[in-house]
């Protein structure tokens, strides 16, 4: 496993050192881009949101659409489930894609295909056929997602990266506070059809936005030329890199640790607790913000001045002391706690990915330039795909106790540390910390 790592850190470097020369004419419209900073982030920022509101606005519409459908809770659930699943697989699909036609192509594609595939669900006669084109949907807005990630590492390097990743933390994290209220404002003057035209007109806008003023970012000598088999033996060549998939699993098993949140405090704040649904969305919009502040805090004041590995080792300590704390309220071993405490362990922890997230996405994607793409199909394909399958842990015990929660976080906490130390090796600052080499050199 240390030769593999070494060997793959050692064709990057030779890449590079290769390709200087022919990138020097591409350099132009690069720097052009990464001056145009303000709407770059804003364009890229609009494109990571598409997918949280494609899913979180349509929550508030579920009980009606199973109604309009005629179709049971569980059938319409699926709708949610395909939508999901189709994110995760399409980034495994249009992140290699880029790599070898370049990031516009590939992004327009699939937000034309995300616009007619939203209107199709906004017209859907059956649950089948909403579920069908749900799925094709989550395909498509994909492209977002994976092609946002690789015009970042394009752009930009060291803690720069780091810092634009904290910056669209901002944006991102902004989108699921507000969808589901959107959702149901838009109930209040139509029906659940009223959503998806909604996002069929904001992804017809990103369109036009993304055509108009997002340049190719990936110069035609820097890309992939081979096909299918190609693309495969990059991404098997970027998962034996083991510092690559150490920053892979970490970020992804801090990610479903959240993904446990989301589909446990629902039930946990309002059931087992109590609270009103109106306190469950304070809650909910303060967690979120502390995620954001922090995410700010890595990017404004932290990256530069103290190593990436550090501020990531940091917290995934502080994600893992939170989740034990609220393992602990939650089993009884300080008698019954009330909403309070388990409220603040929940804030504590959440905000703790703001540390984590930037920073584990810049990390493996520095050790990438030869295929930002697939190395950011991969990031986001993973972190879907483990957080689906905590999310269904979190009930497994019913509906009297919130350790699955707790339990299913410290799991994903422990393993992110595990990931981190043993493949990392965070103490090898020199061989891992390539945005702090970046930033001295």
């Amino acid at each position: 496993m240390p030769g593999s790592g070494q060997s793959t850190q050692g064709h990057i470097s030779t890449v590079d050192s290769a390709r200087a020369p022919a990138q020097a004419p591409a350099a132009a419209p690069v720097a052009a881009a990464r001056r145009a900073g303000l709407l770059v982030t804003l364009v890229l920022g609009g494109l990571t949101a598409l997918p949280p509101l494609s899913m979180d606005m349509y929550l508030p519409a579920l009980p009606q659409v199973t109604g309009s459908l005629h179709a049971s809770a569980a059938t319409i659930q699926l709708t949610l489930t395909a939508c999901l699943a189709g994110m995760a697989l399409g980034q495994l699909v249009v992140g290699p894609m880029s790599d070898r036609w370049g990031r516009r192509r590939p992004l327009l594609i699939g937000m034309l295909v995300y616009v007619a595939a939203t209107a199709v669900c906004a017209f859907a006669p059956s649950a089948e056929m909403l579920i069908a084109f749900r799925l094709l949907q989550g395909l498509a807005g994909a492209a977002g997602i994976v092609i946002a990630r690789a015009v970042v590492r394009d752009l930009y390097d060291g803690v720069e990266m780091a810092r634009f990743f904290s910056t669209l933390m901002l944006i991102s994290g902004v989108a699921p506070i507000v969808a589901p209220l959107i959702g149901g404002q838009i109930l209040q003057v139509t029906d659940w059809r009223g959503v998806f035209y909604v996002l069929t007109g904001v992804g017809l806008l990103l369109t036009l936005v993304v055509w108009r003023w997002l340049h190719e970012t990936l110069p035609p000598e820097r890309r992939h030329v081979g096909g299918v088999g190609e693309a495969l033996r990059t991404m098997r060549g970027l998962l034996t890199d083991r510092f690559f998939t150490g920053y892979m699993l970490a970020g992804s098993l801090a990610f479903a640790a959240l993904f446990a949140y989301i589909s446990a405090s629902p039930f946990v704040v309002q059931e087992i607790y109590g609270a009103s649904p109106q306190t469950f969305s304070l809650l909910f919009g303060l967690n979120s913000i502390g995620l954001v502040a922090v995410g700010q805090i890595n990017g404004k004041l932290l990256v530069g001045r103290v190593s990436l590995d550090k501020a990531l080792g940091f917290g995934l300590g502080v994600i893992t002391l939170a989740a034990v704390a609220l393992l602990l309220m939650t089993s009884g071993v300080f008698g019954h706690v009330g909403l309070a405490p388990i409220a603040a362990g929940l804030f504590v922890l959440m905000s703790a990915m703001g540390l984590a997230m930037p920073n584990t996405n810049a990390q493996a994607l520095m050790r990438t330039p030869h295929a930002a793409g697939s190395a950011s199909a991969l990031l986001g394909t993973s972190s879907f795909l483990i957080g689906a399958v905590a999310s269904p842990l979190v009930g497994i015990a019913g509906e009297a106790t919130a350790v699955p929660m707790a339990l299913v976080q410290l799991v994903c906490a422990l393993g992110a540390v595990a990931a981190f130390v043993l493949l990392c090796r965070p103490w090898r600052t020199g061989a891992t910390d390539v945005a702090s080499q970046s930033a001295r050199t």
